[in-house]
Protein backbone atom coordinates (compact mmCIF):
# COMPACT_ATOMS: atom_id res chain seq x y z
CA UNK A 1 0.00 0.00 0.00
CA UNK A 2 1.07 3.30 -1.17
CA UNK A 3 1.98 5.81 2.03
CA UNK A 4 -0.23 9.14 2.14
CA UNK A 5 0.78 12.58 2.82
CA UNK A 6 -1.20 15.66 3.44
CA UNK A 7 0.41 18.95 2.00
CA UNK A 8 -1.57 21.83 2.44
CA UNK A 9 -5.13 20.73 1.97
CA UNK A 10 -4.42 17.58 -0.50
CA UNK A 11 -3.92 14.08 0.43
CA UNK A 12 -1.68 13.33 -2.07
CA UNK A 13 0.62 9.78 -2.58
CA UNK A 14 4.11 9.78 -0.45
CA UNK A 15 6.25 9.19 -3.55
CA UNK A 16 4.20 12.38 -5.54
CA UNK A 17 3.93 15.27 -2.33
CA UNK A 18 6.27 17.81 -2.44
CA UNK A 19 6.58 21.76 -1.44
CA UNK A 20 7.71 25.01 -3.46
CA UNK A 21 11.43 25.20 -4.01
CA UNK A 22 10.43 28.65 -2.39
CA UNK A 23 8.68 26.95 0.60
CA UNK A 24 11.04 28.60 3.90
CA UNK A 25 11.09 25.53 5.61
CA UNK A 26 13.01 24.32 2.62
CA UNK A 27 15.42 27.58 2.29
CA UNK A 28 15.52 29.12 6.13
CA UNK A 29 14.36 26.10 8.21
CA UNK A 30 11.48 28.47 9.18
CA UNK A 31 9.25 26.09 10.37
CA UNK A 32 8.10 24.27 13.49
CA UNK A 33 7.10 20.30 13.76
CA UNK A 34 5.16 17.66 16.16
CA UNK A 35 5.78 14.02 16.46
CA UNK A 36 2.39 12.08 18.11
CA UNK A 37 2.53 8.47 19.31
CA UNK A 38 0.01 6.56 18.01
CA UNK A 39 -1.44 3.80 19.95
CA UNK A 40 -3.59 1.22 18.78
CA UNK A 41 -4.80 3.52 15.93
CA UNK A 42 -5.37 6.47 18.40
CA UNK A 43 -3.51 9.61 19.31
CA UNK A 44 -1.35 9.95 22.46
CA UNK A 45 -1.27 13.38 24.51
CA UNK A 46 -2.38 15.41 21.57
CA UNK A 47 -3.88 18.21 23.76
CA UNK A 48 -0.43 19.10 24.98
CA UNK A 49 1.27 18.01 21.66
CA UNK A 50 -0.86 20.71 20.06
CA UNK A 51 -0.62 23.21 23.08
CA UNK A 52 2.97 23.43 22.38
CA UNK A 53 2.55 23.21 18.40
CA UNK A 54 0.62 26.52 19.41
CA UNK A 55 3.44 28.08 21.51
CA UNK A 56 6.09 26.87 18.70
CA UNK A 57 4.45 29.38 16.50
CA UNK A 58 3.45 31.91 18.37
CA UNK A 59 7.42 31.98 19.57
CA UNK A 60 8.09 32.55 15.49
CA UNK A 61 4.76 34.62 14.49
CA UNK A 62 4.12 31.94 12.15
CA UNK A 63 0.09 32.05 11.59
CA UNK A 64 -2.20 29.24 12.80
CA UNK A 65 -2.78 27.25 9.56
CA UNK A 66 -6.34 25.85 10.76
CA UNK A 67 -7.92 25.31 14.16
CA UNK A 68 -6.60 22.54 16.41
CA UNK A 69 -9.97 20.83 16.14
CA UNK A 70 -9.68 21.11 12.00
CA UNK A 71 -5.75 19.84 12.77
CA UNK A 72 -6.92 16.94 14.61
CA UNK A 73 -9.31 15.58 11.91
CA UNK A 74 -6.18 15.94 10.05
CA UNK A 75 -3.78 14.02 11.45
CA UNK A 76 -6.62 11.70 11.87
CA UNK A 77 -7.39 11.12 8.94
CA UNK A 78 -3.35 10.82 7.84
CA UNK A 79 -3.17 8.27 10.22
CA UNK A 80 -6.15 6.22 8.65
CA UNK A 81 -5.52 6.47 5.26
CA UNK A 82 -1.94 5.02 6.27
CA UNK A 83 -3.21 2.44 8.11
CA UNK A 84 -1.53 2.94 11.11
CA UNK A 85 -1.75 1.12 14.44
CA UNK A 86 0.94 1.46 16.34
CA UNK A 87 3.60 4.34 15.36
CA UNK A 88 3.80 8.24 15.12
CA UNK A 89 2.14 11.18 13.43
CA UNK A 90 4.60 14.14 12.02
CA UNK A 91 3.38 17.39 11.35
CA UNK A 92 5.33 20.44 10.32
CA UNK A 93 4.24 24.30 9.58
CA UNK A 94 6.52 26.43 7.84
CA UNK A 95 5.95 30.75 7.49
CA UNK A 96 4.69 29.36 3.51
CA UNK A 97 6.09 30.39 0.24
CA UNK A 98 7.82 33.56 -0.75
CA UNK A 99 10.39 34.88 -2.94
CA UNK A 100 13.85 34.62 -0.82
CA UNK A 101 14.48 37.12 1.26
CA UNK A 102 15.22 37.28 5.10
CA UNK A 103 12.00 39.39 5.71
CA UNK A 104 9.27 37.68 6.76
CA UNK A 105 6.72 37.64 3.36
CA UNK A 106 4.01 39.86 3.17
CA UNK A 107 1.05 40.05 5.57
CA UNK A 108 -1.53 37.06 4.40
CA UNK A 109 1.25 34.96 3.23
CA UNK A 110 -0.82 31.24 4.00
CA UNK A 111 2.07 28.92 5.76
CA UNK A 112 2.59 25.21 4.86
CA UNK A 113 1.45 22.27 6.45
CA UNK A 114 2.28 18.72 5.87
CA UNK A 115 1.38 15.62 7.48
CA UNK A 116 2.68 12.38 7.18
CA UNK A 117 2.34 9.07 9.70
CA UNK A 118 4.19 5.60 9.66
CA UNK A 119 4.24 2.43 11.54
CA UNK A 120 6.83 1.27 13.88
CA UNK A 121 7.22 -2.15 15.29
CA UNK A 122 6.15 -2.36 19.52
CA UNK A 123 8.49 -5.61 19.48
CA UNK A 124 11.64 -3.98 18.24
CA UNK A 125 10.93 -1.04 20.44
CA UNK A 126 10.44 -3.77 23.58
CA UNK A 127 13.17 -5.81 22.73
CA UNK A 128 15.54 -2.84 22.58
CA UNK A 129 14.47 -1.42 26.02
CA UNK A 130 14.89 -4.98 27.27
CA UNK A 131 18.70 -4.40 26.42
CA UNK A 132 19.06 -0.94 26.94
CA UNK A 133 20.89 1.56 25.10
CA UNK A 134 24.67 3.73 24.40
CA UNK A 135 25.08 7.51 24.49
CA UNK A 136 27.86 9.42 23.96
CA UNK A 137 28.54 13.09 24.42
CA UNK A 138 29.11 15.85 22.78
CA UNK A 139 29.43 19.99 23.39
CA UNK A 140 26.22 21.39 23.28
CA UNK A 141 26.74 23.47 19.71
CA UNK A 142 23.03 24.52 19.50
CA UNK A 143 21.03 27.99 19.07
CA UNK A 144 19.91 29.63 22.35
CA UNK A 145 15.70 29.06 21.76
CA UNK A 146 16.11 24.94 21.73
CA UNK A 147 12.48 25.56 23.95
CA UNK A 148 11.34 25.91 19.99
CA UNK A 149 10.48 22.69 18.73
CA UNK A 150 12.20 24.03 15.18
CA UNK A 151 12.53 22.06 11.89
CA UNK A 152 15.98 23.45 12.46
CA UNK A 153 18.34 20.55 13.24
CA UNK A 154 21.52 20.57 11.56
CA UNK A 155 23.42 19.90 14.99
CA UNK A 156 21.19 17.57 15.96
CA UNK A 157 21.68 15.47 12.96
CA UNK A 158 25.50 15.75 13.31
CA UNK A 159 25.32 14.78 16.76
CA UNK A 160 22.93 11.72 16.10
CA UNK A 161 25.03 10.54 12.92
CA UNK A 162 28.25 10.53 15.90
CA UNK A 163 26.23 8.71 18.08
CA UNK A 164 25.54 5.57 15.21
CA UNK A 165 29.34 6.19 13.81
CA UNK A 166 30.47 5.21 17.61
CA UNK A 167 27.94 2.32 18.29
CA UNK A 168 25.81 4.45 20.15
CA UNK A 169 22.02 4.64 20.01
CA UNK A 170 21.59 8.90 20.89
CA UNK A 171 24.53 11.47 22.15
CA UNK A 172 23.51 13.93 25.21
CA UNK A 173 24.74 17.29 24.70
CA UNK A 174 26.95 19.14 27.47
CA UNK A 175 26.92 22.80 27.95
CA UNK A 176 29.82 24.85 28.79
CA UNK A 177 29.31 24.24 32.75
CA UNK A 178 29.56 20.70 32.10
CA UNK A 179 25.91 19.86 32.25
CA UNK A 180 24.12 17.57 30.16
CA UNK A 181 21.61 19.51 28.80
CA UNK A 182 19.46 16.51 26.45
CA UNK A 183 19.55 14.27 23.51
CA UNK A 184 19.88 15.26 20.05
CA UNK A 185 16.26 13.88 20.08
CA UNK A 186 15.21 13.21 23.39
CA UNK A 187 15.25 14.56 27.50
CA UNK A 188 18.09 12.88 29.65
CA UNK A 189 17.09 11.50 32.73
CA UNK A 190 19.08 9.64 35.82
CA UNK A 191 18.49 7.71 39.04
CA UNK A 192 20.52 8.67 41.81
CA UNK A 193 21.92 6.47 44.46
CA UNK A 194 18.88 7.18 47.10
CA UNK A 195 16.67 6.30 43.71
CA UNK A 196 15.60 10.07 42.95
CA UNK A 197 14.90 10.54 39.56
CA UNK A 198 16.70 14.15 37.77
CA UNK A 199 16.06 15.50 35.06
CA UNK A 200 16.91 19.28 33.85
CA UNK A 201 14.81 21.90 34.11
CA UNK A 202 12.38 22.77 30.80
CA UNK A 203 13.49 26.56 31.01
CA UNK A 204 17.50 25.94 30.54
CA UNK A 205 18.24 24.33 27.31
CA UNK A 206 16.11 21.91 26.22
CA UNK A 207 13.14 21.33 25.14
CA UNK A 208 9.83 20.74 27.76
CA UNK A 209 8.96 17.26 26.27
CA UNK A 210 5.77 15.95 26.23
CA UNK A 211 6.61 12.48 27.15
CA UNK A 212 8.80 14.16 30.03
CA UNK A 213 6.11 15.70 31.19
CA UNK A 214 3.94 12.79 31.53
CA UNK A 215 6.84 10.72 33.11
CA UNK A 216 6.86 13.53 35.64
CA UNK A 217 3.56 12.85 36.22
CA UNK A 218 3.82 9.70 36.64
CA UNK A 219 6.27 9.47 39.25
CA UNK A 220 4.52 11.92 41.16
CA UNK A 221 1.51 9.65 41.02
CA UNK A 222 3.35 5.89 42.12
CA UNK A 223 5.10 8.37 44.90
CA UNK A 224 8.55 8.17 43.39
CA UNK A 225 10.83 10.90 44.46
CA UNK A 226 12.35 13.34 41.61
CA UNK A 227 13.70 16.59 41.47
CA UNK A 228 14.60 19.07 38.34
CA UNK A 229 18.14 19.75 38.53
CA UNK A 230 21.24 19.80 35.97
CA UNK A 231 23.77 16.75 36.11
CA UNK A 232 27.22 15.95 34.49
CA UNK A 233 28.33 13.19 32.15
CA UNK A 234 30.28 12.20 35.15
CA UNK A 235 27.25 11.86 37.52
CA UNK A 236 25.51 10.30 35.20
CA UNK A 237 27.95 7.41 34.64
CA UNK A 238 28.18 6.90 38.31
CA UNK A 239 24.26 6.89 38.72
CA UNK A 240 21.94 3.53 39.74
CA UNK A 241 20.28 4.13 36.33
CA UNK A 242 19.77 6.37 33.44
CA UNK A 243 17.44 6.44 30.34
CA UNK A 244 16.24 8.80 27.98
CA UNK A 245 12.53 9.80 26.77
CA UNK A 246 10.48 10.99 23.80
CA UNK A 247 7.23 10.25 21.92
CA UNK A 248 8.91 7.44 19.52
CA UNK A 249 10.94 5.87 22.35
CA UNK A 250 8.71 6.21 25.66
CA UNK A 251 11.04 5.48 28.38
CA UNK A 252 14.09 3.73 26.87
CA UNK A 253 16.37 2.91 29.48
CA UNK A 254 20.52 3.79 29.45
CA UNK A 255 23.04 0.93 29.82
CA UNK A 256 26.27 3.30 28.88
CA UNK A 257 27.66 6.42 28.57
CA UNK A 258 30.63 7.16 26.40
CA UNK A 259 31.28 3.48 26.82
CA UNK A 260 30.99 3.44 30.52
CA UNK A 261 28.62 0.88 31.99
CA UNK A 262 26.12 2.59 33.93
CA UNK A 263 25.86 0.47 36.51
CA UNK A 264 25.18 -3.42 36.48
CA UNK A 265 25.08 -2.65 32.24
CA UNK A 266 20.98 -3.66 32.48
CA UNK A 267 17.88 -1.69 32.38
CA UNK A 268 16.96 -0.43 35.93
CA UNK A 269 13.93 -1.13 37.80
CA UNK A 270 12.82 2.37 37.86
CA UNK A 271 13.40 2.95 33.89
CA UNK A 272 11.29 -0.09 33.47
CA UNK A 273 8.34 0.39 36.19
CA UNK A 274 7.91 4.19 34.18
CA UNK A 275 8.07 2.60 30.67
CA UNK A 276 5.48 -0.42 32.23
CA UNK A 277 2.76 2.17 33.31
CA UNK A 278 3.45 4.87 30.92
CA UNK A 279 0.06 4.72 28.48
CA UNK A 280 -1.64 4.90 32.17
CA UNK A 281 -0.76 8.26 32.57
CA UNK A 282 -0.72 9.49 28.76
CA UNK A 283 -3.85 10.71 27.30
CA UNK A 284 -5.02 8.40 24.40
CA UNK A 285 -7.48 10.50 22.33
CA UNK A 286 -10.96 8.68 20.98
CA UNK A 287 -10.52 8.51 17.27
Amino acid sequence: MSRIAYVNGQYLPHSHASVHIEDRGYQFADGVYEVCEVLDGHLVDEKLHMARLSRSLEELQIPHPMSDRALGVVLREVVLRNKVCNGSVYLQVTRGVAPRNHFFPPDGTAPSIVVTARNASVAKSSALAEQGVAVISLPDNRWDRVDIKSVSLLPNVLAKQAAREQGAYEAWFVDDEGYVTEGSSTNAWIVTKDGTIVTRPANEGILKGITRTIVLELAEREGMAFEERSFTIQEAQQAREAFITAATTLVMPVVSIDDMTVANGTPGHIATTLRSLFHTQAEIADT
